[in-house]
């Protein structure tokens, strides 16, 4: 499959794509908001002459904003626009960076919207995280002479398999990228097999590794704790889980309760649309349980505090003394290991981790990450880590220790962008 018959089956599935994203806007109502955008419509008056970052959805976002506050500091005469493509990633990068920043939804991979958004912002240089490709887009930037860079670029093998299978429309793709900022060598190398030029291709590590945590933030978390009455409770996360995982975090936390009847578990649902159901869940499975939205008190009777707050992730982390990082039970592929590493927290994942493949090796080489299958694997974790603080000390330093020998990738990355920027 080509580029011109990709876009001709684009097209062919417009009416399906609208019907989706009316179906998205029916069960999460953030969905149905800046339609315009998607199709390039309603777009806002941009500064043109910038700097484009496109950051999918709120991971993506997240792992961006480092880059984002380098950018800003050091370029402070170019406008940097964010676009995305969820809803969470759009409040999360607003609620970052305000007027800082220009945003709006990324429109689809069609050619006339390409067109009009590129006509509209007219940026020096785009910026694409991990692995968001769309064909069109970025023939539009090759075309027009903007250098288009490849960001903390990842690619499974699984994902390249899929490239593989469609050469005639990915290989060309590949092809005018300008710079490809791989994680690992093993990556860039499948960048290069699928048609990535030799000389754009570097390895320049995970910019996840340079996650910096505001000094005041443990502090917060410490005094929230006291007021609560919980400095000596035992406390654990379960983040960013997904549908079919939160029955096994309760089943594993009632287990735990036996044995310590003060624990407190704070569920983080991963999809806003989700905050609703799971906190019903909570209580359908007869746990004392309050949203974090509310403000109530967390006093010693509630047993699940559910996490239904957007860009409170990192704090809610700091309040717990274990973690466990969903989506990673189902075979989702995980989420983000290195947010609760650097909150010095003993770390806890399930076995489904081909998002995070390189760090997770890292992680348990280290001898931090502990994985569990199911219910009772994670309540045997959780009672070892919670019975023996040392193991647990020790786990987190091993943790940090990762995490800090791996620093550097953001300084990498910016010096190849900056080489961009010279070209234009």
């Amino acid at each position: 499959m080509n580029r011109a018959l990709y876009t001709l089956i684009l097209h062919l599935a417009l009416p399906i794509i609208f019907l989706r994203l009316l179906w998205r806007a029916w069960r999460a109502p953030a969905y149905g908001r800046r339609i315009g955008e998607r199709f390039a419509v309603g777009l806002p008056a941009f500064r043109q002459g910038g700097i484009w970052i496109h950051a999918v959805s709120l991971g993506e976002s997240i792992a961006a904003a480092p880059l984002i506050r380098e950018l800003l500091e050091r370029h402070p005469e170019l406008p940097i626009t964010v676009t995305c493509m969820t809803p969470t990633g759009s409040e999360r990068i607003q609620a970052l960076f305000g007027a800082r920043i220009q945003h709006c939804y990324l429109p689809y991979d069609l050619p006339w919207a390409c067109a009009r958004f590129l006509d509209r912002l007219q940026p020096k240089l785009a910026v694409i995280m991990e692995t968001e490709l769309w064909p069109n887009h970025i023939h539009a930037c090759h075309r027009r002479g903007i250098p288009v860079a490849l960001a903390n670029a990842r690619l499974s093998e699984r994902s390249a398999r899929g490239y593989a299978r469609f050469a005639k429309l990915t290989a060309p793709m590949l092809g005018e990228l300008d710079l490809i900022a791989a994680q690992t060598e093993v990556e860039a190398e499948r960048f290069r097999q699928l048609g990535a030029r030799q000389t754009c291709v570097e390895v320049t590590g995970s910019i996840k590794f340079d996650l910096s945590v505001a000094a005041e933030l443990p502090q917060r978390a410490a005094e929230l704790r006291t007021a609560w009455g919980a400095q000596e409770r035992s406390v654990w996360i379960a983040a960013s889980t997904h549908a079919g995982e939160d029955e096994v975090m309760l089943a594993a936390h009632r287990q735990l309760l036996a044995e310590r009847p003060d624990a407190l578990l704070i569920l983080v649902p991963r999809h806003p649309e989700r905050f609703t159901q799971v906190f019903e869940l909570c209580w359908r499975e007869g746990f004392a349980c309050v949203r974090r939205s509310t403000g109530e008190t967390v006093g010693e009777a509630v047993q699940v505090l559910v996490g239904d707050t957007l860009g409170e992730l990192l704090f809610l982390y700091a309040l717990a003394d274990l973690a466990l990082v969903g989506g990673s039970l189902i075979p989702n592929g995980g989420h983000n290991l290195l947010e609760p590493a650097a909150l010095g927290k003993p770390l806890l994942a399930g076995p489904h981790l081909f998002n995070f493949l390189e760090i997770a090796a890292q992680l348990r080489e280290a001898g931090d990450l502990l994985e569990v299958a199911d219910a009772g694997q994670l309540h045997a974790a959780l009672s070892l880590l919670f019975a023996d603080p040392a193991e647990a000390r020790r786990r987190a330093e091993a943790g940090l220790g990762v995490l800090r020998a791996n620093q550097g990738a953001l300084a990498r990355l910016l010096a190849g962008l900056q080489v961009l920027l010279k070209r234009t």
